[in-house]
C-alpha cells in the first residue's frame, strides 16, 4: 500500500543490542499521522460516487479500475471509512461460506433470527416493511379484512404471521453484502486529495523538527545529569 510512502519519517533512539553508539537512531514511518478528508470535501455529496464492490475484488483492484493505478488503494479505503481491511472489507462468496461453516458448523442453516415479510393492503399501500427483526410468533391483523369490517371490529379478521426465518448463513451473507456498498472519490478530485494529504503530512517547526518530513525524538542517552 503506497499510503505508507506518504507518511512522514520519525527517528527515535535505538535500543537494539547491536547499536553502534549512544547516538544511534532508528528511522521509521510515523504511523500516528492519520489521513482524513478535508471537511469541505467530506461534506459534499457530489464529490463521491456510490460503488458496489464486486465479488472477490480488493482495494488495489478497485483503485486500478477507478484511478488507473493500484497505488491509490489507500484513497479507496480512506473514502470508504475503512481502517481495518480484514474486518471491514467484504469477503468473496467462497470465503464467506468457509467462514460461516467454520463459525456455525452443523448449525450453518439453523435459524439465526426472524424477520418480517412485506405486507400491503388491497390498494397496494405498504402496511409492514420487510426485514424488521421480530419474534417468531409476531402477528398482525389482515389489513384487507380490516377495511371490510371496519377498524373497530376484529372478530372476523384473519391474523397474519408475516415472518420468515433467516439462517445463520443468510445472516452472514447479508452482513457481508452490506460491506460491498461504499462511497468512492470521483477521479477528478484525486489529485486534490493527494496534495491535501501531503500537506497534512508536513511537520511544523518544533524542538523535534529536522525537516518537513522528519522529526527526531529525545535521546535519553545523550541527556546530561539533572
Amino acid at each position: 500500500m503506497s499510503y505508507f510512502r506518504e507518511l512522514p519519517n520519525l527517528e527515535y533512539q535505538s535500543f537494539l543490542s547491536d547499536k553502534q553508539g549512544s547516538d544511534d537512531y532508528l528511522l521509521v514511518k510515523n504511523i500516528f499521522r492519520r489521513v482524513k478528508l478535508r471537511d469541505d470535501l467530506q461534506n459534499v455529496f457530489t464529490v463521491f460516487d456510490k460503488y458496489q464492490i464486486p465479488d472477490g475484488s480488493r482495494p488495489e483492484l478497485v483503485a486500478e479500475e477507478l484511478y488507473g493505478s493500484s497505488q491509490y488503494d489507500w484513497i479507496v479505503l480512506v473514502c470508504a471509512g475503512i481502517t481495518r481491511v480484514r474486518d471491514q472489507w467484504p469477503l468473496s462468496d467462497a470465503q464467506i461460506y468457509e467462514y460461516s461453516e467454520e463459525i456455525y458448523g452443523e448449525n450453518l442453516n439453523s435459524v439465526h433470527h426472524y424477520e418480517t415479510t412485506e405486507v400491503r393492503d388491497s390498494q397496494d399501500k405498504l402496511i409492514l416493511p420487510a426485514g424488521k427483526v421480530v419474534d417468531s410468533n409476531f402477528t398482525i391483523y389482515d389489513p384487507n379484512d380490516l377495511k371490510q369490517v371496519g377498524f373497530g371490529t376484529t372478530a372476523s379478521v384473519r391474523v397474519l404471521n408475516p415472518v420468515i426465518g433467516i439462517s445463520n448463513y443468510e445472516y452472514e451473507i447479508k452482513k457481508n453484502n452490506d460491506k460491498r456498498s461504499i462511497y468512492i472519490l470521483k477521479p477528478r478530485y484525486l489529485q486534490q486529495v493527494i496534495l491535501d494529504t501531503r500537506k497534512a503530512m508536513t511537520y511544523d517547526k518544533s524542538s523535534q523538527y529536522v525537516n518537513d518530513t522528519l522529526i527526531r525524538t529525545e535521546n535519553t542517552n545523550l541527556l546530561g545529569p539533572h
